[in-house]
C-alpha cells in the first residue's frame, strides 16, 4: 500500500510535467502551516532559478493543471510560490478503507531486508538488575520490534558480563565462607553437585561483600585475581562454580526481563567470545594491524580528519591480559562467523561513545567485518530523579529495577481503585499492564540520547503525553465498540465489512489525516532508530481521537450508515494505536 504523501506527490509531479516543468519538483510534504492547508509543495521556488520565472507564476500554472483533481479538495498558489493542498474527503475515506484491509495499516515492508543483531541488556551475572539497566532494555526491545515489523531479520542479544574479576571475587569469598565444598578440593574427582551452593539472594550478598573487601584487603584481591585466572584457564572447580553462578543468575534475570516484557533471541556471554581471542590476537599481529606500545598490544585507530584525539584501541595489557575491547572485537568475529549480520547495533550508555569509536574503527581497519556491514552505536542518556541527578533510592543507593517496577505497579493500583470499584485481581492485572506502559512510554517518549527525569507522578498520569493516557484512549474506544456490538447485535467479524464514509466534520477529517501518518512515522522511527517518533505520533493520534470523541455523538447518531462509518473509523484508530504500542513494547487492558 502506497503512502499518502507518495500518492499526492504523484499527482503534483504529473501536474508539474504537464505544465512544462521537471516532475521532480512535485515533492509533497506535510504542511508546516496546518491552519492554511494539509500538505504543501515548494517545488515552484526550487524551479524559479532554473526556468527564469517568478515562483508564484510556476505555482499558479501547476495549480491550474491540478484544478479538478479528484484527490484534492482545493489547490492554492500562495506567495512567494507555495502550493497549498487540501485532500478531498472522498479520497481520504478511500485511503482509510484501504488501511483497514491491510494487516500492516499501510506500513510497507523493507525491500532490502537485512540481518540485524541488536546488543542490548548488558547485565552482569551475580548482580541484580538496577534502574541503570532500564534504558538499554526498553530502547533495545522497541528498536528490535520496529525493525522486525519493517521486515528485517532481527536478533536480540543480551550480551552478559560473566568473565571478569567479579567471578574471581565470588569464588574467593565462597571459598572462605564454605571451604569444605568439593569445588575447592583439588583431589576431588567425582561429579559436582547439580544444585548451586547458594540462592540468588545469597549470591547477591556475596558479590558486594567480596567487592568491598577487595578494595581494603590486598591479599584477598590477589587471591581473587588468581581465582579469575584459574577460571579462565579451565580450572575444573572454578568452572563448576561459574556455571552455578550463571544458572542462578540467568534464571533471575529472565524473570526480571519478563516483567518488562523484554526478550532476547540470544543469551550470549563474554565467555562465549573467549575462544576467539587467541586467533584474533595472532591475526592482528601477523597482518601488522597491532603493535607494541609501552608493552601493551594496540591498534592505532586515529584518522586525519579527527578533530579530537582518538587513542589507540588496546588489545592486550602489558601483562598479556585481555580487556573489554578484546572481548568486544572477539564477539564481532563470533557474530560474523555464526550469523553474518548486515548490521550490528549497540544500545549502550552514551558515555561509551569514544570506546565504541575505537572498537568500530579497529574492526573496520582489521577487516573483521565485511565492507558493507554497518556498526551503529545507539547511545542513550541518563535516567535521573527529580533532583536532576542519577535516579537513586531514598537512602541514596542504586534502586533495584524490580523495586521500581513494584513501586509503579502500586501507584497505578492506587489510582485505579481510587477512581472506581473493581475486582481486586482484575485491578492488579490492569495496574501491572498500565504501569508497564508508564515506565516504557516515559522512557521511550524522550529522544534516546538525551537525559530525562523519571517523574512517577507525571508518568502514571492519565492525562498528558503518557503511556496511561494512550491506554485510556484505547480503552475508551474498546468500550464504545462493545456498546455498539451489544446494541446492534453485530459481531467483531462484522466490523470488518463496515465502510468509512467521507468525513462530515473538521475533527473527523483531522483524525483520518492523522491515521494516514502512521506509516511515515514507523518508517522514520526505523531509519533513525528512534522510538520517540512513534510515541509522538501516538500522542497526536490519541489527541485527535479525543477531540473527535468530544465533538461527535457516535452511538446516538440517527443515520445507521453514518454511525457504522464512525465505528469503522474507531476500529481503525484502535488497530493503529494497538500496533503502535506493540512496537513500543507494551499492551492495553480491556478496562481501566
Amino acid at each position: 500500500m502506497e503512502q499518502i504523501l507518495d500518492l499526492i506527490g504523484n499527482y503534483v509531479s504529473e501536474a508539474f510535467e504537464l505544465a512544462g516543468y521537471d516532475r521532480e519538483l512535485g515533492k509533497v510534504t506535510l504542511s508546516n502551516r496546518p491552519d492554511l492547508c494539509e500538505y504543501q509543495c515548494n517545488g515552484a521556488m526550487a524551479g524559479a532559478k532554473r526556468y527564469h520565472k517568478a515562483p508564484i507564476l510556476i505555482a499558479q500554472e501547476v495549480a491550474q493543471v491540478l484544478d479538478g483533481c479528484d484527490a484534492l479538495e482545493s489547490v492554492e498558489a500562495a506567495a512567494p510560490g507555495f502550493l497549498n493542498l487540501k485532500l478531498s474527503a472522498g479520497y481520504l475515506a478511500g485511503y482509510l478503507n484501504g488501511m483497514r484491509t491491510d494487516a500492516r495499516f499501510g506500513v510497507p515492508e523493507a525491500e532490502d531486508r537485512k540481518k540485524i543483531i541488536i546488543d542490548y541488556g548488558g547485565a552482569n551475572v551475580a548482580k541484580p538488575l538496577h534502574v541503570g539497566h532500564l534504558r538499554s532494555a526498553v530502547i533495545g526491545e522497541s528498536v528490535k520490534r520496529i525493525l522486525r515489523f519493517l521486515g528485517h531479520d532481527t536478533i536480540g542479544d543480551v550480551h552478559l558480563g560473566d568473565w571478569g574479576l567479579q567471578m574471581g571475587l565470588i569464588i574467593t569469598q565462597l571459598k572462605e565462607e564454605q571451604p569444605d565444598l568439593p569445588y575447592f578440593d583439588e583431589s576431588y574427582e567425582g561429579e559436582y553437585p547439580a544444585e548451586a551452593p547458594f540462592t540468588i539472594s545469597e549470591l547477591e550478598q556475596i558479590y558486594p561483600k567480596a567487592s568491598k573487601r577487595s578494595k581494603e584487603d590486598e591479599a584477598f584481591r590477589s587471591e581473587a585475581l588468581k581465582a579469575t585466572e584459574q577460571l579462565q584457564h579451565g580450572n575444573r572447580g572454578c568452572r563448576a562454580i561459574w556455571q552455578h553462578i550463571l544458572n542462578v543468575s540467568i534464571a533471575d534475570l529472565k524473570k526480571n526481563y519478563d516483567s518488562l516484557d523484554v526478550s532476547f533471541e540470544l543469551w550470549k556471554k563474554e565467555s562465549d567470545a573467549q575462544p576467539y581471542i587467541p586467533a584474533l590476537v595472532d591475526y592482528l599481529k601477523k597482518e601488522g594491524y597491532a603493535h607494541l606500545d609501552q608493552g601493551a598490544l594496540v591498534v592505532d585507530v586515529a584518522e586525519e580528519s579527527d578533530t579530537k584525539k582518538i587513542p589507540p584501541c588496546m588489545i592486550l595489557k602489558s601483562d598479556g591480559a585481555s580487556l573489554y575491547n578484546t572481548t568486544d572485537l572477539a564477539t564481532i568475529v563470533m557474530r560474523m562467523e555464526k550469523w553474518k549480520p548486515d548490521h550490528i547495533i549497540y544500545v549502550v550508555d552514551k558515555r561509551q561513545d569514544l570506546y565504541f569509536t575505537q572498537v568500530f574503527r579497529c574492526a573496520r581497519k582489521a577487516k573483521l567485518v565485511e565492507e558493507g556491514t554497518q556498526l551503529t552505536f545507539l547511545g542513550f542518556g541518563t535516567m535521573n530523579g527529580k533532583d536532576g541527578k542519577p535516579f537513586k533510592t531514598r537512602d541514596g543507593g542504586v534502586m533495584r529495577l524490580e523495586n521500581l517496577i513494584a513501586d509503579i505497579n502500586e501507584e497505578m493500583l492506587r489510582k485505579i481503585l481510587e477512581n472506581h470499584e473493581a475486582d481486586p485481581e482484575e485491578a492488579k492485572e490492569t495496574a501491572r499492564v498500565v504501569a508497564l506502559s508508564a515506565i516504557k512510554y516515559g522512557d521511550l517518549s524522550n529522544q534516546a540520547s538525551k537525559d530525562y527525569i523519571f517523574d512517577t507522578d507525571k508518568f502514571t498520569s492519565f492525562e498528558g503525553n503518557t503511556g496511561p493516557y494512550i491506554l485510556y484512549t484505547m480503552v475508551r474506544i474498546k468500550s464504545i465498540l462493545r456498546r455498539f456490538l451489544e446494541e446492534s447485535g453485530k459481531t467483531m467479524e462484522d466490523l470488518g465489512s463496515l465502510q468509512i464514509l467521507p468525513s462530515a466534520g473538521a475533527s473527523e477529517k483531522s483524525l483520518g489525516l492523522s491515521l494516514t501518518a502512521f506509516a511515515p512515522s514507523v518508517l522514520q522511527a526505523g531509519t533513525e532508530l528512534a522510538p520517540h517518533k512513534i510515541c509522538g505520533y501516538l500522542y497526536e493520534l490519541a489527541n485527535q481521537f479525543n477531540r473527535f470523541y468530544h465533538e461527535t455523538k457516535i452511538l446516538s447518531e440517527p443515520l445507521a450508515a453514518q454511525k457504522e462509518s464512525y465505528i469503522a473509523l474507531l476500529s481503525l484508530t484502535l488497530g493503529v494505536l494497538g500496533q503502535g504500542i506493540d512496537l513500543l513494547g507494551f499492551s492495553a487492558p480491556e478496562r481501566m
